[in-house]
């Protein structure tokens, strides 16, 4: 589309996003080598990180100046979980933040006297937050529907993701870890579990509820109370969490601990849909005469009701404060899914890669594998994700992007950064990554003169933590700019 054809408004806006790239890149060439404020200099030299391990850039959003800082802004690095602000950034540009995921059920068979003749199924369609209350409120529409019993099967339709098997303990041989769930068009709840251990000092037990119930699993309902600190109290429980049928343990719960939660992966992963459906389903007063199992929608059926997610600029908030990977990975598969009807890895990389090349053109293009950040292979440079930020900043969802990310020294990912810092809390909406030898963070610093920041940061070395102080006194040096013409 040439030019002429934009609004004046709009051409006007594109000028200055080409001229503040142009700006930018010639920038970068000629200051990458300069010598750094003395305070971050001095922050680097303490870390003993190698400069070649680390990239540092600062700009103004509207990248119309030369950068504050720059070290080796175009040396390509793993952003570990960072790679969500690319993610999101272009599914609010191609979905639309008002974007949400349908769930519909459908009935086959007619429903007599409450029982349902037939099948309930149920299609995913990628919903990242299909959590237990919301499962709870799709049961619930089906009871609402009249349905007390279901004499055929309960059938989950995963058919709009293809994906390959994936085992659990592959990345980092932890496969209990929550983080470590991989995406399912149909995901339920994360395929998570939650313990909870409630003190009953007058029964000298702890009661345990697990959520959600769970269709053949045995557990503890109580274990015995200790005497002392809370301190380590889920090695004191020794639990064996292996089994998918039981979870025990040998141990017992310190009741000064008070009420606790302990998130887990469940074990068996290919068992969890079919086992929190029909235990819910139960739970909830209903019964069901065949089993839970995976199939298709029988062709030509019709849904009798769809369960729609919240909208995308509420899913993005979830995944960006609290750098949730499944999540952002079923963000990244929707996307190859909306625009090709299959959601698969392929072919949603290959809608990233359009999308970037569209919007930059083939400079500073991402590597990416997945949409989380959960990986050794991916690849951006810190230029790259300064024009990501500055071409967010002028757009029309600028405001849903900024939200999303945590707030230094206040929540999500960030609520310790700077505890001891009055200069860094509240200053910076920065996405944060961190992986075996990667620590990284990403966004916009408010300055004290109210001018606002890019800042990108980036270590991949195997003492990476140590970049930490690094990114605190940057986004202190950052936010303090007074003087500044």
């Amino acid at each position: 589309m040439p030019p002429s054809t934009f609004s004046p408004l709009a051409r006007a806006r594109l000028r200055s996003l080409l001229g503040g790239t142009l700006l930018l890149a010639h920038a970068l060439c000629t200051h990458a080598a300069t010598a750094l404020p003395p305070e971050i200099e001095a922050a680097l030299q303490r870390s003993r990180l190698p400069r070649d391990s680390v990239t540092l850039l600062v700009s103004e959003v509207q990248g119309q100046r030369p950068p504050r800082l720059a070290l080796n802004p175009a040396t390509p690095m793993n952003p570990a979980s960072v790679t969500k602000l690319i993610t999101t950034e272009a599914a609010l540009e191609l979905l639309g933040p008002a974007f949400s995921w349908q769930t519909p059920v459908y009935l086959d068979g007619p429903i007599r006297e409450g029982t349902l003749q037939g099948n309930l199924v149920i299609k995913g369609q990628g919903d990242p937050k299909l959590v237990l209350e919301r499962l709870w409120l799709l049961l619930r529409r089906v009871q609402g529907l009249g349905i007390r019993q279901i004499s055929g099967d309960i059938v989950l339709d995963h058919s709009a993701f293809e994906l390959p098997a994936v085992n659990p303990a592959d990345f980092d041989g932890e496969p209990l870890k929550p983080y470590n769930a991989a995406a399912d068009a149909l995901l339920i709840n994360f395929r998570s579990l939650v313990l909870t251990w409630v003190p009953d000092p007058a029964a000298g037990l702890a009661r345990v509820q697990l959520d959600p119930p769970m269709a053949g699993v045995q557990f503890s309902p109580s274990v015995p109370l200790l005497a002392g600190e809370c301190g380590d109290w889920r090695t004191q429980l020794k639990a064996q969490l292996a089994d998918p049928n039981r979870l025990s343990f040998a141990g017992g719960y310190p009741a000064s601990c008070g009420e606790r939660s302990w998130p887990l992966a469940y074990a068996e992963p290919a068992s969890y849909n079919a086992r929190a459906l029909e235990g819910l389903w139960k739970d909830m007063g209903g019964r069901l005469g065949g089993q839970v199992r995976d199939g298709l929608v029988p062709a030509g059926l019709q849904p009798v009701f769809s369960l729609a997610s919240p909208p995308l600029a509420e899913v993005i908030r979830d995944i960006n404060k609290y750098s949730n990977n499944v999540m952002a990975q079923q963000l990244f598969l929707t996307l190859s899914l909306q625009q090709k009807g299959l959601g698969t890895p392929a072919g949603s990389r290959e809608v990233l890669s359009q999308w970037w090349r569209r919007r930059f053109g083939e400079a500073d293009l991402p590597s990416l594998e997945n949409g989380s950040g959960l990986s050794r292979d991916t690849r951006v440079s810190a230029q790259a994700l300064t024009r990501l930020l500055q071409a967010a900043w002028a757009g029309g969802t600028m405001p849903e992007l900024l939200s999303s990310l945590p707030l230094s020294g206040v929540d999500g990912t960030l609520r310790r950064l700077g505890k001891d810092n009055a200069a860094v809390q509240g200053a910076a909406h920065l996405k944060t990554g961190s992986l075996r030898d990667v620590t990284a963070v990403a966004g916009v610093v408010h300055g004290a003169s109210g001018r606002r920041y890019t800042l990108v940061a980036m270590a991949n070395h195997p003492n990476a933590n140590a970049l930490r102080p690094v990114i605190e006194a940057l986004i202190a040096w950052t936010a303090r700019d007074q003087n500044l013409p």
